[in-house]
């Protein structure tokens, strides 16, 4: 509340001048606000807002099943306590070319500093699973034009996911990129690559700055920050490592506490008081407190 720095088309235009700068963009994961103060804390670039965490978080697998709504809110909040630039998932935009033009409109006024927009039917499928459907690429290119139209700000990314690998092959996928951003796409994201062949193919084919998804128990080896810098790559994102770490923590923690009835053994495991607080702020708060009830009426009528 208190610490941001940064207006929302500072940030935008910082990540898009980063975007170019031919630097590898790190953007974990981030499914609260509170991660993604850590992040700013720790040093990365930016903050990336999966879908897919936001759906199991919400109790739903990733199949295209939260609203605009419920993203938009949850983003808005992770958005609000960072002063580093925010990229989320908008899935298939929720709906057809006017609702993703809508989309895009809404993350903008949020302070989002990006999303991207992928080209599979509903309902989808995470990017790294088989059996995807794809809308056509002239269906694509429609709704890109429509999101892009609606952009308020030039430096808001509107970047294109092409999941079309898996079903439609490498070469097919990197036509459909180059359709996206002859429609108005800022970046692109090829999806589920299998190995750095695919990357460098697609680094080779297309001009405007490339996502890659370095996700666990996917299909893409699981890529160094060199490596992928080898490649030409311009951002990396670790979307859902947040989540399943603290789901691992959480579970073996609430094993622990069910099977022995106390805590005590894992306390060293976890976050301290002292540590929460520090992330927090709370000393900061507690000053701005004090200033607001210290306030005098004293020359002031």
């Amino acid at each position: 509340m208190l610490f941001t720095k940064k207006h929302a088309p500072e940030k935008r235009a910082d990540f898009f001048k980063a975007l170019h700068s031919g630097k590898l963009l790190r953007f974990p994961g981030a499914f609260s606000p509170y991660i993604a103060m850590m992040i700013q804390e720790i040093g990365f670039d930016g903050v990336y807002i999966s879908g897919g965490a936001l759906a199991a978080d919400l109790g739903m697998p990733d199949i295209g099943l939260t609203t605009l709504t419920e993203v938009s809110t949850r983003s808005y909040q992770i958005a609000r306590v960072t002063d580093l630039p925010a990229l989320v998932d908008i899935d298939t935009g929720f709906g057809e070319p006017m609702s993703a033009a809508r989309t895009v409109r809404e993350f903008e006024e949020l302070g989002l500093a990006g999303c991207h927009i992928e080209d599979q039917i509903n309902p989808k499928r995470c990017g790294h699973l088989d059996g995807k459907g794809l809308v056509s690429t002239t269906d694509m290119v429609k709704k890109i034009r429509a999101a892009a139209n609606a952009k308020r700000d030039k430096n808001f990314v509107l970047m294109a996911r092409t999941d079309a690998a898996a079903s439609e092959g490498l070469e097919a996928s990197i036509e459909r990129a180059k359709a996206y951003v002859d429609a108005g796409a800022d970046a692109i994201f090829p999806e589920a690559m299998r190995d750095e062949k695919d990357f460098a193919a697609f680094r080779k084919a297309i001009k405007v700055p490339l996502l890659a998804n370095m996700t666990e128990f996917g299909k893409s080896r699981l890529l160094s920050v060199r490596e992928l810098e080898n490649l030409g790559m311009n951002i990396v994102i670790y979307p859902v490592t947040p989540f399943r770490l603290a789901m691992g923590a959480v579970e073996a923690g609430y094993k622990e506490l069910f099977d022995k009835g106390t805590q005590e053994g894992v306390v060293g495991q976890m976050q301290t008081r002292k540590r929460l607080y520090e992330i927090l702020k709370y000393e900061d708060y507690s000053a701005f407190d004090q200033e607001i009830f210290n306030f005098s009426q004293k020359n002031h009528g």
